[in-house]
């Protein structure tokens, strides 16, 4: 596979846990991308379920639509999209948190995003030759009420023996302190791993937890520096790399699109909330997309 990454870059990434690349993909495919979420949103029903995305609701539970949305193309509302009555404060379009998580094997306009051979390219450049498309979410950042995703390691959420999951978040628009960028903490990576995100058992119904495995508190937003970037950057993320974003208090969204990988060689444990179904396998990133 050709090398899509210099050195230098390779040692950036290795060093910093995390690595910023400038013009990955066009503004064009972003805009493209863009319209292929709203349109997904504009199809949703929201009267039919109505599910809260928000990182303090994940500490205490995740309903059957949140752990089937590893086969699904979900919506997630914003927690401050509804007022006391459950009525959307705005429109449906101005609501939504994310969307989640299968997008890139479902939609066409994302599996062209997705599937792309630099991709590919890049993910073995830092060590992923076999990397699988394991999961997507498209976030909305709203104006005003985009929700704060607190500090976080992605290797809780998606955790491989050994730890191989690497994080590709693309800036679908551009990136502020004002609208909520990403905030990381350079060589953050090179640490432990602070708990795991688990099922409980195979069924919804078990629900989950977090087991906790380091109680070192994770960086503080201070300790963090801002990665702010235009549309059409790519950011890397090493999978133990703490990374925060603030609350959206601007007038501007912060569309973002982000698919996360893993190795294809490493062990995916049955415990992990993301589960496929097995009329939607998972895809190595090099696969093939049809004209």
């Amino acid at each position: 596979m050709p090398r899509v990454l210099s050195q230098a870059q390779v040692d950036r990434y290795h060093a910093d846990g995390f690595l910023v690349i400038p013009d990955a993909v066009d503004p064009a495919d972003c805009a493209e991308l863009r319209a292929a979420a709203l349109a997904i949103v504009e199809d949703f029903n929201p009267t039919a379920k109505r599910t809260v995305f928000t990182t303090s609701e994940q500490e205490r539970t995740s309903n059957d639509e949140f752990l089937d949305s590893a086969s699904r193309s979900w919506c997630f509302f914003e927690a401050d999209a509804f007022d006391a009555d459950g009525t959307l404060r705005q429109s449906k379009e101005l609501s939504i948190n994310k969307l989640g998580h299968a997008m890139h094997d479902l939609d066409p306009t994302f599996e062209r995003f997705t599937y792309r051979p630099e991709l590919a390219g890049i993910a073995a450049d830092v060590g992923l030759p076999d990397a699988i498309a394991l999961q997507s979410m498209y976030i909305f950042k709203q104006p005003h009420i985009g929700g704060e995703v607190g500090c976080h390691q992605d290797s809780t959420f998606l955790y491989t023996e050994p730890m191989t999951v690497t994080g590709m978040w693309f800036a679908v628009e551009d990136a502020t302190r004002e609208n909520g960028c990403l905030w990381a903490k350079p060589g953050g990576h090179r640490t432990t791993l602070r708990k795991q995100f688990r099922r409980r058992g195979p069924s919804n119904d078990a629900g989950t937890e977090f087991v906790v495995l380091d109680d070192e508190p994770l960086p503080a937003p201070a300790d963090l520096v801002p990665v702010e970037v235009a549309t059409g950057t790519l950011v890397l993320l090493h999978g133990l790399l703490p990374h925060w974003s603030d609350v959206n208090r601007s007038a501007r969204s912060r569309h973002a699109y982000t698919v996360h990988c893993v190795s294809a060689s490493a062990d995916y444990p049955a415990w992990n909330w993301l589960q496929r179904t097995a009329d939607l396998p998972l895809r190595r990133l090099d696969s093939p997309v049809a004209a």
